[in-house]
């Protein structure tokens, strides 16, 4: 996805999955999730449940602190 495919800023969880068939893992979502806060996307939406063996229970929760803290520089 390039800067050209943000739109609205809008990224889901579903399209990131879809979109990187070599994601493997909830570690490998992660740092795709970062990745699309660092391009420029603000808002993430959870509209499927990641289907990975080591998916935590409050996964929604990890992938929003991960795509908001990836937003923000460090100072």
């Amino acid at each position: 996805m390039s800067n050209d495919d943000i739109g609205d800023g809008l990224i889901k969880v579903s399209d990131l999955i879809i979109g990187h068939p070599e994601v493997r893992s909830f570690e490998d979502l992660k740092r795709l999730v970062v990745a699309a806060g660092q391009r420029g996307y603000r808002f993430l939406q959870f509209d499927i449940k990641p289907d990975f063996v080591d998916t935590p229970r409050n996964w929604d929760l990890a992938l929003e602190a991960e795509f908001y803290r990836s937003g923000r520089s460090e100072p």
